[in-house]
């Protein structure tokens, strides 16, 4: 692999750096030293994966075997039900690889009515779930199981499970017979499992050559055990941390020929769930490219980061001076990503094995699930074309006033997260709003889908730096289907989950505006020229 670094505190850095190496962190890690993260709750049970690449040939095989097997069958379409680290590096593999992979990581109804409305004949669903029991694939389950009955199908035949030993998952695997079970390693988190069962079996099922991924990860696995300021992932954990130091906490990822497909929505659940917490971290904001609104116009609280590129040399021009170019083989990046995470959460200090401020937003949407369906509805603050405002953040009666009371919430080093709970296959345009909102605000911009952000930025949107301030979008479903068996429909799940993470938000004393499009297609028309009309605030130089 190749990594280039543009540093503008020299000094601050080689000092870091000798630290680092002084310290034997990259040889602790490859150990496991259970001192390692001393006082970090449950650190030392969550390094199993620095392993991984050693100890996949058994995996690898059976994943060979599987994957036979279905092609023998006829059984080519490959579905995944799995959310964060579990849908996250499949997806990844599989579209650097060309191969079809479907990922259903969404509660959005029509998203769930159009995954299970295709023909399944040849259909494998993969149900991948670490704890057993994360809510959103549980319910596509349940919906895929009704799908396979109502056509004849034994629904068990047609169902793969990854889960940790000894889950609820695991369990009804077993009482059910599912065509097979890939048991994970428990001492290897959610986000880290990349090389394990939850990305390697819906890869190489869909087609994928995983057992080459896994030979570029073991070859490189040697450089970043590596006490010696050589070792790249030591040097760019150096990087993010003493950047950090001086409160340049935004790394702006774009992806640039011949970078991994979806590489970029990989590292950002990586870094933020990893390090964003007790009010610090790195927040990764994701771009379509390098002329992006917030890439080409970065201020001096981003670090810029191209992933991929023929010039590794290339001037990114950002004002900080923290720049970088990686390249490598899909493999290789996967183990530099996690050892790199994992060296700046040792320099900052936090654990980035845990997720502390995960589970609030969770409780938050069973509590209204468990009202009735009158009061999981929120009145809106007042209704404006095909846009239900439903919780501003000041006395606003129009939408672009209430847009510019939440943008001027946020300071020149903020940011603005827009969360969009939508169909993101149909409402992929979605995405055009960050950059337009990044404009207007002035600040960097993220966008993430919902509830897929909430195992990914949702953490550091709760326990990172309290300077985010946030756009929630839902909207209006076309159709809405009951998650079968608990009493409830995707559309009230959906909502539940918006609901709790606003509520989760604000306990921590996040400004939050929350819109519901009546109309899908009109109500995003609308909202983009609500937020055109904002006069541009001038963090970037904008005019």
């Amino acid at each position: 692999m190749r990594l280039s670094l543009e540093v503008p505190v020299s000094a601050e850095f080689d000092a870091e750096a000798a630290r680092l190496v002084d310290s034997r962190l990259a040889s602790r890690l490859s150990r496991q030293d259970p001192e390692l993260f001393s006082g970090a709750e449950g650190a030392h049970q969550r390094m199993g994966w620095v392993e991984l690449p050693h100890r996949a040939e058994e995996l690898l095989t059976r994943i060979e075997a599987l994957r036979v097997e279905l092609v023998e069958r006829g059984l080519r379409t490959i579905s995944l039900a799995g959310m964060g680290g579990s849908s996250l590096a499949p997806e990844v593999m599989a579209a650097t690889a060309g191969v079809q992979l479907e990922v259903v990581d969404s509660t959005d109804p029509d998203q769930i009515v159009e995954a299970v409305g295709t023909d399944l004949s040849n259909t494998v669903l993969i149900v991948a779930s670490k704890s057993g029991t994360t809510v959103e694939t549980d319910a596509i389950r349940r919906s895929f199981a009704a799908a396979f009955e109502s056509v004849g199908i034994d629904p068990a035949s047609r169902m793969v499970a990854i889960t940790d030993p000894g889950t609820e998952l695991d369990r009804l695997a077993a009482d059910e017979g599912f065509l097979a079970v890939f048991h994970a390693d428990e001492t290897v988190g959610g986000r880290y499992s990349a090389l394990s069962a939850f990305g390697l079996v819906p890869a190489g099922l869909a087609g994928a050559d995983v057992r080459a991924v896994v030979a570029d990860a073991a070859a490189a696995a040697e450089l970043f055990a590596a006490d010696s300021l050589d070792n790249p992932a030591l040097r760019f954990g150096t990087w993010l941390s003493i950047a950090h130091a001086r409160a340049t906490e935004k790394l702006v990822l774009a992806e640039a020929d011949p970078s991994p497909r979806g590489l970029a929505a990989w590292i950002e659940q990586l870094i933020a769930e990893s390090l964003g917490k007790d009010e610090q971290g790195i927040l990764p904001v994701v771009v379509d490219s390098p002329t992006d609104v917030g890439f080409s116009d970065a201020r001096a609280d981003a670090l810029l980061c191209l992933l991929g590129s023929a010039d590794e040399d290339a001037e990114l021009g950002a004002p900080s001076g923290f720049e970088a170019t990686v390249t490598g083989d899909l493999g290789e990046l996967f183990l530099f990503w996690e050892h790199a995470t994992a060296f700046t959460g040792y320099s900052i200090g936090v654990n980035p094995f845990d997720q502390p401020d995960v589970e609030e937003a969770k409780a938050q949407a069973r509590q209204l699930l468990d009202q009735p369906v009158t009061a999981q509805s929120a009145e809106p603050v007042f209704r404006e074309g095909s846009i239900d405002v439903i919780e501003t953040v000041g006395e606003a009666t129009d939408l672009v006033a209430a847009l510019q009371e939440l943008f001027g919430q946020v300071d020149e080093y903020g940011y603005v997260a827009v969360q969009a709970y939508l169909d993101r296959l149909a409402d992929a345009d979605a995405a055009g709003l960050r950059p337009l909102v990044s404009a207007h605000a002035g600040v960097q911009t993220t966008f993430g889908f919902g509830p897929r952000y909430l195992h990914s930025t949702g953490q550091y949107h709760k326990g990172g730096r309290p300077n985010g301030v946030f756009l929630q979008i839902t909207g209006e479903a076309r159709t809405d289907i009951l998650v079968p068996g608990l009493g409830y429909s995707f559309a009230q799940l959906q909502r539940a989950q918006a609901a709790g993470d606003a509520a989760a938000l604000r306990s921590k004393g996040r400004p939050v505006l929350r819109v519901h499009l009546l109309d899908r297609a009109r109500g995003l028309e609308q909202l983009r020229e609500a937020v055109a009309a904002v006069s541009p605030r001038h963090h970037f130089g904008i005019d």
